[in-house]
This record gives structure tokens, sequence and C-alpha cells, in this order.
């Protein structure tokens, strides 16, 4: 049940928000009358916030045009959940500039009262995020130019990097943002490669939002496309294999962006790309279950004498002759 000091901050929020809500609006959204309405307005306006009554078919309540709120006020959970997110955002390169995140932290401590305040303190100094360093962070613009040529269903001519260098200029259709494995992404339809791609952020070097619009296709699923982009992505050996397990078990040991998995004759195949065999029989190993190499053949050789190397390593020491 709301508290009526609840309520009526709660008409101050949505009046915010919103600009302009009338009675009726309000009324059902508290779960009280017009009359009740009225009486929350006017001990709004007791307080010196200057709401507006606007007559007319259109008409209902706002906020005076140019009003400053006084500075927000936040509970123990809503200021952790802020503290959380930034903190997780900074160190987990979901932000452009770490000095972003930072300054936000600040402004949030100062909106704080005293005893809050130390709380949170005290959960950024002993809060620990497992976090790989190293993974370029695009710029702030690329982010924010991208994001709204992707609401903007809008082109956009991209000055792009491969990974050996080589700078090209596309037009692009861009679908989504998606931030997978460290990495910010962005999936689209390429006219220079006239087909669906995948671009990693920190490569791209300059971006122009263009007037030309786009269609997005039907359903398209951003994460999913990545996730199977990088699963995909060309290495050295393709690696095909037959795992001894259910399809839910496998799921649960094996990252979309890290292979394919699908269910076979007789358990789940998996597919994956590898630089290194090694790597590769290792992998399949800590998958947990019995499994059959499919391809490469020079795979089962390394796993033969992986095989032969663990059990020489833990063969019975020879008895000493007393």
């Amino acid at each position: 049940m709301y508290h009526p000091t609840t309520r009526v901050l709660t008409v101050l929020e949505l009046l915010q928000a919103r600009g302009r809500l009338s009675g009726p609006e309000l009324a059902e959204r508290l779960e009280v009358d017009l009359r009740t309405v009225r009486r929350y307005v006017t001990m709004l306006q007791d307080l010196g916030i200057p709401v507006e009554a606007v007559r007319g078919r259109h008409g209902g309540y706002r906020l005076r045009p140019g009003f400053r709120l006084p500075p927000l006020v936040f509970s123990d959970d809503e200021a952790l959940a802020l503290t959380l997110g930034l903190l997780s955002a900074r160190r987990l390169g979901l932000v452009t500039d770490p000095v972003t995140a930072e300054g936000a932290l600040a402004k949030l401590e100062r909106a704080l009262p005293p005893d809050v305040r130390a709380r949170v303190a005290a959960v950024q100094e002993t809060l620990t995020i497992d976090q790989t360093q190293g993974a370029p962070i695009p710029t702030t613009a690329i982010v924010m130019t991208l994001a709204a040529a992707v609401h903007e269903s809008r082109q956009v001519l991209l000055r792009y990097a491969s990974a050996g260098g080589e700078e090209t200029e596309r037009v692009v259709e861009p679908y989504g943002l998606v931030h997978a494995v460290r990495r910010w992404y962005t999936p689209g339809f390429c006219h220079l490669r006239s087909g669906l791609r995948l671009f990693r952020l920190d490569r791209i070097r300059s971006v122009d939002l263009r007037a030309e619009s786009f269609t997005p296709p039907a359903g398209f699923d951003p994460m999913a496309f990545v996730q199977d982009s990088l699963a995909v992505a060309p290495q050295a050996w393709h690696i095909e294999a037959l795992l001894d397990t259910s399809f839910d078990q496998a799921r649960q040991a094996v990252p979309p962006h890290e292979a394919t998995i699908e269910p076979g004759d007789g358990g789940v195949t998996i597919r994956l790309n590898a630089e290194c065999l090694d790597d590769a029989a290792r992998y399949l190993i800590r998958i947990g279950c019995p499994f059959i190499v499919r391809r490469p053949e020079e795979l089962r050789f390394v796993l033969r004498t992986l095989a032969a190397e663990i059990a020489h390593a833990n063969a019975e020491p020879p008895h000493s002759v007393a």
C-alpha cells in the first residue's frame, strides 16, 4: 500500500518524466480519484514546486517550463545499484572513456547522504570484478554515432581497418550494437562486400552518419549473429568432434562465441576453429565428456601424444631394491 507522501512524490516524478499528464491519467496511475489528485497537486504547490494546471481539451498538469528540481535523492538499494553499474561498466570496458564513469561516480557520491555515501564507498573499495585487461575500447563519438544510426535506421560511411591494418571505406547499414567477449561490435550490411559483415568498433577509424535510410531485416538478432560469427572466425585449423553428452550439458560448457554445437547422431556435434591443435585438444578435454574427433586427423595424433605424456608422468615409480 502506498504512503500518502510517496504518492505525492510520485506525482512529481511522473510530471518530471512525462512533461504533462491529465488528471484522469494521474488518478489511474496512482489508483486514486480526481479529488485526491488535486489535493496532491496542492501539496506540491504548497512546498514551492510550480505545478501548473493547463486548461483545455489537451489540458492537465505540468511543471513550469524551466523549473529545475532539487538534487536527486537515492535509497540505499538505488545507490548500490547505480554504483555497481558504474563500477562494472568501467572495469569491464563497457564505457568508452574511464573518466566518464569516474565523473558519474563522483557526482553520485555528492548526491548521497553521509551514511549511504560511506556504505557505497565501502563497496567501491572492497569489490573485486573479474576482468581481462588489454581489450581496446572505441571512442565515445563512434559509439554514439553508430547508436544513432541503428536507432534511426540510417546508413553510415565507415573508414575501417582490417586485422592487417589495411583501411577501406565502406557504406554500412548497422543493425545493432553488441558488447561481447570484452569487445564492441556492430553487425550490418556492407555495400562494399555486398553482404552481412561484423565490424569491431575499435578498428573503425572514422564514421559519418548519412542521410540515406534503410529497413532492418525482420527478426534479426544482433547478439546471435555476433556469437555465430565469432565461433566460426577463420583460424588455422577447423575442428569437428562428436561429444558424448546431451545438448543442454554441452551448451553449459561451451559458450556460443567459442564454438557451434548441434544435436547429432549419438551425441552433440561441436565445430570450432583454432590456431593451435594443442589448444584445441585441451579445449575438448576441458568440456569434461568423452568425444570422438572427426577432423582433422592431425588432432587425433596430438591427443594420443598428450595421453601418452600424461600416462608417462603418472606412471608408478620403480621400486627401490633393498
